[in-house]
């Protein structure tokens, strides 16, 4: 179903002047009464003179009105309709309903037009029937092929009417057996004797069988009403371990408390231990890379040491005479002070380093071999 064809439809409708109004939200859910209205309408508005039963309560009636509909439309208007669309009484019954709505429409557009073009002239001396005049031209079309029909079998029989002739006139020119009549006729008396047996025979078969069944039907009244009374005897008696059951069931209930208690007791406890196994694992990184930096400090220093030992140290140039002692003197004293200096600043570092070291073991840096001052080579 598209827009375009219910909106077509019911403007359609609306044009041949169907009295009620058709909105295009009438077919999204199955509607039957209104289909079932539309082509009765429109059956009518095509032959007024037709006659359909408009009974549709029951499913059996529905089918027949779906299927007079379509057979009359078939044979009137050549127009073939799809039962089963017609049926849902849904958005695809539209299109089966513009197929009768399209031909009515045109014809009334036709005919406006044709009242346009003569409008000087005197209107009601050519006005007629339209739905008359269709309903004559397709009863003669019916009827003509009703007669090439009948007419090819009328000669067919004419054809073998040499062969009939003279088995009419044997079968009449035969003398009647009264005789052989009579026994035929006995024969069939006596077999619808036979059969009215047989159904007497059958009926009283089903009275016996209906006794049987209904003395059955009784028997299982009587113990379905004795089962119930068991029943109701067995739900009155209150079971000899039934107080076992209740302090059982209590016991339990206390365990399950208990169990619930220790497990909540057990997860939470889980929690806080990886809490804090987690904050060690935290603590042990930071001083890890703690010392990493310090480590890392006391190599540069080192390398720092080294450069300033493997300087080469302040050449004396002069002559080898008694009076430079003095200032060599003065030279050595300096640079031992300044090596107690680098001593001290090692010492410093590495005590720092242990300071910063909580869980791991104190690591003695090693210090790096004196060198031997060899300013003096003269």
């Amino acid at each position: 179903m598209s827009f375009r064809d219910l909106r077509n439809f019911t403007e359609m409708m609306r044009a041949l002047g169907y009295p009620r109004h058709i909105s295009m939200e009438n077919f999204c859910t199955p509607n039957f009464g209104l289909v079932s209205e539309v082509l009765l309408w429109l059956v009518k508005r095509y032959e007024p003179q037709t006659d359909i039963p408009p009974d549709v309560d029951t499913e059996q009636d529905r089918v027949f009105f779906i299927k007079a509909v379509a057979q009359f439309m078939a044979t009137k208007a050549h127009i073939k309709l799809n039962t089963k669309k017609l049926y849902q009484a849904d958005g695809y019954a539209v299109k089966e309903l513009l197929k009768i709505t399209s031909v009515l429409y045109n014809a009334m557009k036709t005919k406006g037009m044709e009242g346009s073009e003569i409008v000087e002239e005197d209107v009601n001396k050519f006005k007629f029937d339209l739905g008359s005049k269709i309903a004559d031209l397709k009863a003669a079309r019916q009827l003509a092929s009703e007669i090439t029909s009948k007419g090819a079998s009328l000669y067919d029989l004419l054809g073998m009417e040499v062969e009939l002739r003279e088995m009419r006139t044997e079968a009449i020119a035969r003398p009647l057996e009264i005789n052989e009549t009579e026994k035929v006729m006995r024969i069939a008396i006596k077999e619808i004797l036979t059969q009215v047996q047989k159904t007497k025979d059958l009926l009283n078969n089903v009275a016996s069988d209906e006794a049987n069944l209904e003395a059955k039907i009784e028997k299982r009244k009587l113990e379905l009403e004795r089962n119930q009374k068991r029943l109701e005897t067995l739900q009155s008696v209150r079971p000899c371990f039934m107080d076992e059951y209740e302090k059982t069931e209590e016991e339990l209930q206390k365990q399950y408390d208990i169990y619930l208690e220790k497990f909540q007791n057990l997860t939470y406890l889980e929690q806080q231990l990886e809490e804090y196994h987690r904050m060690e694992q935290e603590r042990f990184e930071e001083a890890k890379n703690t010392l990493c930096l310090i480590q890392n400090k006391l190599k540069e220093e080192e390398k720092r040491l080294l450069k300033s030992g493997r300087r080469p140290g302040k050449r004396i140039v002069g002559m080898m005479q008694g009076g430079d002692s003095d200032d060599n003197e003065d030279s050595e004293e300096s640079e031992i002070d300044m090596e107690d200096g680098d001593e001290e600043e090692e010492d410093d570092l590495e005590d720092e380093s242990i300071s910063l070291s909580p869980s791991k073991p104190n690591r003695r840096v090693r210090k790096p071999e004196p060198l031997d001052e060899s300013d003096n080579d003269f």
